[in-house]
């Protein structure tokens, strides 16, 4: 890894700090203000299953914002999640707790704002519609669990010293799977965007092998395990005492809560079981728990009829700059990538080009659009998903999101040359040897879009072809897209550096 991906590299370094000066608050705020658990403690146990989260599970989540915006070059990844990690720096110094996937989201937008490239609105209104619902989903969990277990306790007679040593191990635990589930989840947002440009290579270490992006997770779980030992005290504070006064019992609950609502919306494998079983199934959809725990410490306050004992002003507060969080780091971004673009010269973004070409006019016709009416842009070029989509609605009318993504897949204009010496770099841990041989018999071939690439893979196999989406075919076509871009990436065209976008400030 050269000295520039270190330095391009330090912008989500500086997010993962964030996450775990910000994050750690929302596992074991309530227990280290109560006194229940040594702050100590606390962040050694929160680091190792961040860490572990991060490496075994959060790969998975690598393309969880990816619909918002497919960030293509290594300039741009680092004034993203600067922007991101900014924003949520600045926020936390106040010692309020901040949305870390808000700040990401926001700085995204910033990103495609500045390179005219198209947001998916579907992906924002599903990700949006989460701010709202998993708080009272956590305040929901909270009132419910601190209810049913004060019931059951009781029925049971137990010493009030061997109570707290009790309540003390199952915070410790309850942290720890809530710890792993914020490493699984929220990962991909501190170093998501540096995937499609991780300036890292695979690694093969005895038996083990270390794929580029597990080794990018793991290195930015050691920047949350500095943040988490360095500044979260504060923050915890914050979420422990300055919402409303929590007894050690109430405090294990809100952590019970709030690592629940993560687990339920990060789950791909609760997913598969409900759907397997016929049962209604929970979008998987990125999710803040700084949100889930402030919504716990609120059912919490509600249910035990101690509204007024809520602090009242810090939760209005709160709820601020979750609003503020993502315009200022669409504001940050857009201006940054001005600067490192204009000012420093840098690569911030590898231009799309979209063609429509007799290829794609058939394909878009075939899919319901009017033939007639988009006739007169046949073999148009367009040099931004926004002018495409522009000159396309000026024709057909407006476009829902789902249409508008549809279109730019099919008309985006990819270089792809399938070069015989590289398919030995493939992983093998990925394609299997059957596959490897498939993807062979394409070499020397040409393709000029995605879909171009995978019609020709299905000619070879029926393994390449995506089957029906339902939520048990999920984890297959993930597997597949997965493939699918790992080859683009490896054979790709690449032209040569020129100017890019170019944004006039007036």
């Amino acid at each position: 890894m050269g000295a520039s991906s270190v330095v391009f590299l330090s912008s989500g370094l500086f997010l993962g700090w964030s996450l775990g000066a910000n994050d750690a608050a929302n596992i074991f705020g309530t227990a280290v203000s109560t006194r229940m658990v040594k702050f100590r403690t606390a962040a050694i146990v929160c680091s190792i299953f961040i860490a572990l989260g991060a490496v075994i599970s959060g790969v998975g989540a690598a393309y969880t914002l990816g619909s918002l915006g497919a960030i293509n070059a290594i300039g741009g990844a680092f004034v993203t999640t600067f922007a991101a990690a900014f924003t949520v720096y600045s926020i936390i110094k106040f010692g309020l707790p901040v949305s870390v996937s808000q700040a990401v989201v926001g700085a995204i937008i910033g990103w495609n704002l500045f390179t005219d490239s198209v947001t998916d609105v579907n992906s924002i209104v599903r990700i949006a519609s989460t701010w709202v619902a998993c708080p009272l989903l956590s305040g929901t969990f909270a009132a419910i669990l601190y209810m049913l277990f004060k019931y059951l306790l009781s029925f049971v007679k137990v010493h009030l010293l061997y109570r707290d040593a009790c309540t003390r191990i199952a915070m410790v635990l309850t942290g720890a799977f809530g710890a792993y589930s914020l490493g699984a989840n929220n990962m991909a947002n501190v170093v998501g965007v540096f995937v499609p440009v991780a300036p890292f290579t695979d690694l093969s270490l005895g038996g083990f092998h270390i794929s580029a992006v597990q080794q990018l997770f793991f290195v930015g779980a050691l920047a949350t395990a500095v943040g988490v030992f360095t500044y979260s005290y504060k923050v915890m504070g914050t979420v422990g005492k300055g919402l409303m006064p929590l007894s050690p019992f109430a405090a294990w609950v809100v952590v019970l809560a709030q690592s629940c609502v993560l687990f339920i919306f990060a789950s791909e494998g609760l997913e598969f079981f409900l759907a397997s079983h016929n049962l209604p199934v929970i979008p998987l959809v990125p999710v803040s728990a700084t949100q889930a725990v402030v919504g716990a410490v609120i059912g919490i306050g509600l249910c035990k009829g101690a509204a007024k004992s809520i602090k009242w002003s810090v939760v209005v507060r709160i709820m601020c700059g979750w609003v503020i969080t993502p315009v200022i780091a669409a504001v940050i971004c857009f201006f940054a990538l001005f600067f490192m673009q204009n000012v420093f010269d840098q690569r911030v973004y590898i231009p799309k080009t979209y063609l429509m070409s007799e290829k794609v006019f058939d394909r878009i016709v075939a899919e319901g659009f009017s033939a007639s009416k988009l006739s007169s842009l046949k073999g148009e070029r367009f040099d931004s998903g926004m002018e495409f989509i522009h000159a396309v609605e000026n024709r057909v009318g407006k476009l829902s999101s789902d249409q508008q993504q549809k279109l730019l897949s099919t008309a985006e204009n990819v270089k792809i040359l399938i070069d015989a010496d590289k398919i030995d770099n493939l992983d093998n841990n990925l394609f299997s040897s059957e596959e490897l041989e498939q993807i062979r018999e394409l070499s020397g071939q040409r393709f000029n879009y995605r879909w171009e690439l995978q019609r020709a893979l299905i000619r070879t196999g029926s393994n390449w072809e995506y089957r029906p989406a339902t939520i048990l075919n999920k984890q297959y076509n993930k597997m597949l897209l997965q493939k699918l871009t790992v080859i683009e990436n490896n054979f790709v065209v690449r032209a040569e550096k020129k100017k890019t976008v170019s944004v006039s400030m007036d």
